[in-house]
């Protein structure tokens, strides 16, 4: 599996909208399976969270390398689902994720760019 993902969160379906929001999850999940068939995405994974007061609700998580992430991302299949998507449901949200080696690249870059800022211990 990759060490990076894509993160596709959202928040609450717009009211009224509850029937199509189930549609359009059917569909992202269709999509998102063969993206994966077709070697665009190595795997995705679907969660829904239980109600805990905030705003996420539930996500999906696209693994694959960046480069291919890349080029879902700015696809206008993807881009299209997204726009209906944030039509029937609050807050919709993309991110990049990192884990195992790509995480430890991050933390290296960090380490490097706080070195020189005289950080004191407490």
């Amino acid at each position: 599996m990759a060490d990076e993902a894509l993160f596709i969160g959202w928040g609450e379906i717009v009211r009224g909208r509850e029937r199509k929001a189930v549609e359009l999850f059917e569909e992202a999940m269709h999509y998102f399976d063969s993206l994966e068939k077709d070697g665009r995405i190595d795997g995705v994974d679907a969660w829904f969270l239980e109600r805990h007061g905030g705003d996420l609700v539930g996500y999906f998580l696209l693994h694959a390398d960046g480069e291919r992430l890349d080029k879902v991302r700015r696809s206008a299949d993807f881009e299209r689902l997204l726009t209906r998507v944030q039509l029937v449901v609050d807050r919709v949200g993309t991110v990049n994720a990192y884990t195992g080696a790509a995480l430890g690249r991050l933390l290296d870059d960090f380490r490097e760019a706080t070195a020189g800022l005289g950080q004191q211990e407490r």
